[in-house]
């Protein structure tokens, strides 16, 4: 799930390179979330993921991720 405004790419733009390397991208946090990519003035989903315990990604964190998988 991504939230939030992202500085690097849109959201679309993250979402299309995760689903590239097989990524499903869901539009709403539940118990089956992996992880909530958060950016600036991330809401309602970021709350919930907190409750839910779901692992919180910053958008740096993404890049590494998605730089490590490309590698």
């Amino acid at each position: 799930v991504l939230t939030g405004s992202l500085e690097n790419m849109t959201r679309d733009e993250a979402k299309a390179e995760l689903i590239k390397h097989g990524a499903k991208v869901s539009s709403s946090v539940s118990k089956n979330t992996n992880y909530v990519v958060a950016g600036e003035k991330a809401g309602s989903k970021l709350d919930k993921a907190s409750k839910l315990d779901i692992e919180i990604l910053t958008e740096d964190d993404l890049g590494a991720l998605l730089a490590n998988i490309n590698d």
